[in-house]
């Protein structure tokens, strides 16, 4: 490759970890507890059991591609080489997809976060535009959201060093803030909460909570499209993704349980007034100190920086995602180049940005992140079958980790991926239809137009 395509490698183990548990933290600050309301505490807590099974077993088995082909495309480079250039696309489409869609939501959330710290006084009124009214409160959250995007976009241009070294920092202040939480509820907790009003709709709360129980873990995959970046990427792939999951897994269980054990699934889904509340943590906090704690509002706080976390992070990833699809031909070539003083994919970037900030105008922010889960485990389930087809056809490929207990781990990851898209389809009809629409549509142009003579992915 030439220089202006090539990556600049420069991250370690620490960095690793610090940008696997980035990618997923906000998962831990909202989302989750909306599981609660469609299947209780069991509900949610059987969901999230078969998710840790499913996002463990797809981890160390994803360890193994990323080590053996560490590539800034991750499953697409994957997905090519065992299934070819078609499913390739496919797979690259899916991952193109998450990466893209994950952060929007996100920065909208960051929004709704940040306006909290603002006088009431810039958040009242509305305005009139095109003949229809738009509340200032909402003007105020879509620019703190474009803003994110400028200043995370420009901050992942400038090195990738500087901006794992950012996502480490603010990795570790989230972290940090998970186990506050766990240390106050925790004084507070009682085993019969968590057995009230357990199963409110049976056990068919289970299927209907998968896709919140997968919040917590969402997105783990992205380190594996850093791996082009990393020293010795063979041996610290293994430690950042395995080091990864086992601290996500532990704060999963030690976040949902203390949660819950404070005074029942209720009060971390509903307030006061009965409406639903996407912000579990503070709301079981006010619920033992008050809302005039400091507690509560160092929680606010430092829940704006694990969003922070989650969204910068998946923005460096999807960076890399993009850049390998426009490197490989399967898009405009363009987005295949680095900045020439930077060597980093400042195209891919900026196009990802601008297609965010559309995505938030849409207003549709539940939507968005249920597409982003639709391509997240088409993804898994590619990449589980390209793990088979490569063990299968290329079984002297140099694999310096193999995932243990083959093939059952793999085999697990599918299932469970698989189980997981059925209910979400189930649920999300009308959604799984437009990820549908644009997948058709992006392999009819794929079909058309991509040039046979395009570079295969290595």
């Amino acid at each position: 490759m030439t220089g202006e395509h090539e990556l600049k490698r420069s991250l370690g183990s620490l960095m690793l970890w610090g940008l696997g548990v980035g990618y997923v933290i906000s998962g831990m600050y909202f989302g989750w507890n909306l599981g609660l309301a469609e299947g209780g505490t069991y509900g949610l807590g059987i969901a999230t059991i078969f998710v840790i099974v499913m996002y463990v077993t797809f981890t160390l088995s994803y360890t193994e591609l990323a080590c053996s082909m560490p590539s800034a495309g991750g499953a697409f480079v994957y997905a090519n080489k065992a299934l070819g250039k078609k499913l390739g696309f496919v797979a690259g489409m899916a991952q193109n997809i998450e990466f893209i869609f994950c952060p929007p939501a996100i920065a909208a959330a960051i929004g709704a976060y940040f306006k909290l710290f603002l006088p009431e006084s810039w958040i009242q009124g509305s305005y009139q535009l095109l003949g229809l009214s738009f509340s200032q409160e909402a003007l105020v959250t879509l620019c703190i959201a474009i803003i994110a995007y400028a200043i995370f976009t420009f901050i992942n241009i400038i090195g990738v060093e500087s901006a794992a070294a950012f996502e480490l920092l603010v990795t570790l202040i989230a972290v940090a803030g998970l186990i506050l939480f766990a240390t106050v509820s925790m004084q507070h907790f009682k085993f019969e909460n968590i057995h009230s009003n357990p199963l409110p709709y049976g056990y068919w709360g289970v299927f209907a909570a998968i896709p919140f129980a997968m919040w917590f873990f969402l997105a783990i995959e992205c380190l594996a499209n850093v791996a082009e970046e990393t020293i010795e990427p063979q041996k610290k792939m293994v430690v950042g993704f395995g080091s990864a999951i086992v601290t996500l897994v532990i704060l999963c269980i030690l976040t949902f349980s203390s949660s819950v054990g404070i005074g029942g699934w209720e009060k971390v889904v509903y307030d006061a007034s009965g409406e639903v509340v996407d912000a579990p943590l503070p709301l079981a906090i006010q619920s033992i100190l008050g809302s005039d704690h400091i507690i509560y509002s160092i929680l606010i706080g430092i829940g704006l920086i694990g969003l922070i976390a989650s969204f910068h992070g998946i923005i460096l990833a999807a960076g890399r995602a993009t850049f390998e699809f426009g490197r490989i031909g399967y898009a405009p070539k363009i987005l295949g180049k680095v900045h020439k003083k930077y060597k980093t994919p400042a195209n891919a970037l900026v196009v990802n940005a601008i297609i965010g900030v559309v995505a938030i105008l849409s207003g549709k922010t539940g939507e968005i992140i249920t597409i982003a889960c639709f391509g997240a485990l088409t993804l898994y389930i590619i990449s589980m079958i390209s793990l088979f087809k490569l063990r299968k056809d290329q079984p002297k490929m140099d694999r310096p980790f193999k995932v243990p207990f083959y093939p059952l781990f793999p085999f697990l990851a599918i299932i469970i991926s698989s189980i997981a898209l059925v209910s979400m389809a189930f649920f999300n009809y009308k959604v799984f239809i437009v990820y549908i629409v644009i997948m058709i549509m992006s392999f009819l142009w794929f079909i058309v137009f991509h040039k046979e003579n395009s570079q295969t992915a290595v």
